[in-house]
């Protein structure tokens, strides 16, 4: 099960406190309070693994080491450990304390979202020639705490849509190592599949339905991560008794949820076509060239039609 949108708290170490303690070595005076620690950071950090988010499912509350008291002969505390966090590139961490958002793109991106206190001074700090005995020290300075909500939105440079069962998921498996589940029904695909062509990542999006925009099928769950991908590649199954019919629906539902996806660079593709006779296909192609003139019929078993896609993925490689 992909986690992919999750609300936990977080805490940063709070800082120790300052010592009062004075000099024990014989012939010497004076205040030796050392200071506290400083409270760890919380990081965040990019990898490339977009299940990532799934240590957050059970667990809701992190908080990073506190800083340690200061002690006595001028010995400070130490500082807390920082603590790391790994979520997946594409992630939108929102703070929903403070109402602002960041994202991580890159992979080991780190970026600190709470910062620990600051420790406090020991009495060896508040000496002076009026009060060469200070008993005063400060306390460690609270850390920062928030509520967070973190988003998976993926970032790849091509995204595989379609209705389910159109051959997507063998597409993406045939043009690299993915070894994303195949089958013949729908919603296979019940999470997001990534594959890499030389430097370009393909993103297998689970299958969209009529009505993924207020919910229906797997909702909304999935069309978030078709924002950030640069390029559409619509997969059109040429079983469908109505391919144009099958486009529009994908179509109303990307703009239903975001008018941008409107905009993205599309490739057509007529996917699945040796299962089906060659007049069929030529007039669901005539049907479809209305609608884009450069669709492709491509079948994973025809090393030509897998040509013709690669030809496709070197010129966008090349341009990138």
């Amino acid at each position: 099960m992909l986690i992919d949108d999750i609300k936990i708290k977080i805490s940063a170490g709070n800082g120790g406190k300052g010592a009062v303690a004075f000099n024990k070595n014989m012939m010497s005076l004076g205040p030796a309070g050392g200071s506290g620690g400083n409270g760890g950071n919380v990081f965040v950090v990019g990898v490339s693994d977009i299940s990532a988010l799934g240590q957050f499912r059970f667990k809701k509350e992190f908080k990073a080491e506190n800083g340690m008291d200061g002690r006595g002969q001028f010995c400070d505390g130490h500082d807390g450990k920082d603590l790391i966090l790994k979520v997946p590139v594409g992630t939108v961490i929102h703070n929903l304390t403070t109402d602002k958002d960041i994202s991580i793109e890159k992979i080991n991106e780190r970026i600190i979202i709470a910062k620990g206190g600051l420790g406090g001074k020991g009495n060896f700090h508040f000496r002076s020639p009026k009060n060469t005995s200070p008993r005063r020290f400060q306390p460690g300075i609270p850390s920062e705490n928030f509520e967070f909500r973190f988003e998976l939105k993926l970032i790849a440079d091509i995204g595989f849509i379609g209705l389910p069962n159109a051959g997507k998921s063998s597409m993406l498996n045939t043009l690299t190592k993915a070894q994303s589940k195949v089958a013949n029904y729908p919603f296979t695909t019940l999470e997001p599949n990534l594959g890499a062509y030389y430097e370009l990542i393909l993103a297998d999006i689970p299958g969209l339905i009529e009505g993924s925009s207020t919910g229906r099928g797997l909702g909304i769950k999935f069309l978030r991560h078709i924002e950030r991908t640069k390029i559409l590649f619509h997969f059109i199954s040429a079983e469908s008794p109505d391919p144009v019919k099958d486009y529009k629906i994908i179509r109303q539902e990307l703009g239903a949820y975001n008018k941008k996806l409107l905009e993205k660079q599309e490739y057509l593709f007529l996917s699945k076509s040796d299962l089906t006779d060659e007049k069929s296909i030529k007039e669901k192609l005539t049907a479809l060239k209305k609608i884009n003139l450069e669709i492709i019929s491509v079948s994973i078993h025809n090393s030509e039609s897998i040509k013709k896609i690669e030809k496709i993925l070197n010129k966008i490689k090349t341009e990138k």
